[in-house]
């Protein structure tokens, strides 16, 4: 069980990007030897696309965050020595949080109302509440590398004096001339 979670902590969303962009990918190309070899278009495959991009990107968003290359700011860092920039960034990931906590409950509010009135998408018929899942979840899965992220800052803090190394999030990615 162990190593099922390991597996999922380090490739969920590199699996789950890997497929949406496949899927979106083949979709287009195969819109467009429909329209320009065949002359015949089909109705469903811009849908498809549009709908992969939107979960490819708040997928994306949680990828990102594992990797510490969510927005922040970086400049920032070079105001700040050692200890103090491990403490700026528990400070930016815990506003992160809670930014990300913010749209996964009003994002599901939203998602579980449409799901409720069975409104459906034009060509695809999936119901719209689908669509509007992908922030929620996106978002959540941002939250729990979040506090992946917080919870390796504390250990920095208190493990600093020790060691005098900065977490990945927490390291200067600017290069001063």
């Amino acid at each position: 069980m162990l190593k099922v979670l390991r597996w999922l902590d380090e490739n969920f969303e590199k699996y789950i990007l890997f497929v949406l962009s496949s899927i979106m990918v083949s979709v287009i190309f195969i819109q467009v030897f429909m329209r320009y070899v065949m002359s015949n278009s089909l109705s469903w495959s811009e849908e498809l696309a549009r709908y992969c991009f939107i979960w490819l990107i708040y997928i994306g968003i949680s990828y990102a965050v594992k990797h510490h290359r969510h927005i922040k700011v970086d400049a920032a860092l070079i105001l700040f020595k050692d200890k103090t920039k491990i403490y700026f960034s528990l400070i930016s990931n815990i506003l992160f949080l809670v930014f990300c906590v913010y749209v996964v409950f009003y994002g599901y509010g939203i998602a579980s109302q449409l799901l409720m009135f069975g409104q459906t998408t034009p060509a695809l018929q999936i119901p719209t509440g689908v669509v509007y899942l992908a922030p929620p979840v996106g978002m959540g899965l941002a939250g729990i590398r979040l506090i992946q992220n917080i919870i390796g800052n504390i250990i920095s803090i208190k493990n600093f004096d020790k060691t005098h190394e900065l977490p990945k999030d927490a390291e200067q990615n600017i290069n001063v001339i």
